[in-house]
Formats: structure tokens, sequence, C-alpha cells
């Protein structure tokens, strides 16, 4: 059952920025979407990737976890992004951090691994549409390409000097999730808001003021 009670009266790191998100995507003519992604359940996961835990995650979770660096599985609606050899980040829906936490928990049981809750400490910025990758690549020393970076793949990395992991869309819309710190997203969103007046020449004032 989703554990939608932890999230009624609480607001999301950036809820005082939907409006202008809003805002901006319009001013931009379609060029750029910017929205929070709030509540997603994030679940850290660390274990020997050729150990009995890592059979049992696979398992629970209906596909196994990505063993190749900066590589992305996905399956049954949630995704596993490779952190580091031993680490990997167990990305959900809103609302089903409590579930997802204690099925990776109740698989791993007394083996040698670690299933530890993390939703509060990042919140998920989306960046999409046509210039999505144009508005990252000013803040980002990564190559953006799709050929380089593109579905399947994430990365941890600096934007605008804020520590986050990014993490392109699948399908065939461009877009990006920003997972970034709760502290530091305020900075981050601002810093989106203002990159994007590039895009929004000639319209309204995307940042509200």
């Amino acid at each position: 059952m989703a554990d939608t009670a932890h999230h009624v009266g609480l607001l999301s790191p950036l809820s005082q920025y939907a409006g202008r998100f809003a805002r901006a995507t319009r001013a931009s003519g379609g060029a750029l979407r910017l929205a929070e992604l709030p509540f997603l359940a994030q679940v850290n996961v660390r274990l020997d990737p050729k150990g009995p835990a890592a059979d049992a995650v696979a398992l629970a979770l209906g596909f196994p976890l990505p063993p190749q660096p900066n590589t992305v599985a996905r399956g049954g609606g949630l995704a596993a992004l490779w952190l580091g050899p031993d680490e990997w980040l167990v990305v959900g829906p809103a609302g089903t951090r409590t579930h997802l936490e204690a099925r990776l928990r109740e698989a791993v049981g007394d083996r040698h691994a670690a299933v530890v809750d993390v939703s509060a400490q990042r919140t998920t910025l989306l960046v999409a549409g046509a210039r999505a990758r144009e508005l990252l690549a000013h803040g980002c020393s990564l190559d953006l390409h799709p050929r380089t970076f593109g579905a399947g793949r994430c990365a941890q990395t600096t934007l605008a000097r804020a520590q986050v992991v990014l993490v392109p869309r699948d399908g065939c819309r461009p877009g990006f999730w920003v997972l970034v710190c709760s502290s530091f997203a305020g900075y981050l969103a601002a810093w989106l808001l203002d990159a994007a007046l590039e895009y929004t020449q000639g319209r309204a004032d995307p940042t509200g003021a």
C-alpha cells in the first residue's frame, strides 16, 4: 500500500517554485519543461554484486542491479542507478518508499548487505524539452550528446557546482532527471530559471519578478 500519509501536510523542497517552473515552461514555447518530481522513493542498496544478496534483490525487483558503471536498469516502474562498485540507488514512484524499503530488506534478509531509505535526502527535478541538453550544458561539464549520454546511463556529477545525479529519461522525449540534495534544491532551481531566460526572450519573465 502506498505510504501517502507521509506526505499529507508536507511541502516538497521546491513547492514554492512550482509556479515559476510552469511560467518558464510556457514562456519557452515548448523548448523546455521544468518541474519538480517530489517525494520519489529512493532506497540505497549496498552489497557484493557477485554475492547471494544481489541475486535476492534481482528477484525482488524483477531485474538485476546494473553491473556496469554509470548505467541504469529499469522494470516495473522502478529504476536502479549504479553509484559505485557495490552501491546502487533504487528509485520508485512517490508514495512507495516504505514498501520498497521493506521489500528489499526482506529480500536480503540476514545476508551481508545494507538497505537504507534515503528518500528525504534528495528531491528530483525534471528538465525536459528540445533544449534540455543545451540548458544543462551551461552548468555541466559532461558530454550530454545522446550518443554519449543517452537513455540507460547515469552519472554523479556537478551542475552549477551543485552535486547531482543526472539521469537521461527513456523514450522518445528528450529530458533528464536531476536528483539533488534537498538543501541545494532551491539554489539549483534558481540557477535553472536564470539559465532558462535564454530560451524565453521576448516572453513573460518566468521568474515572476
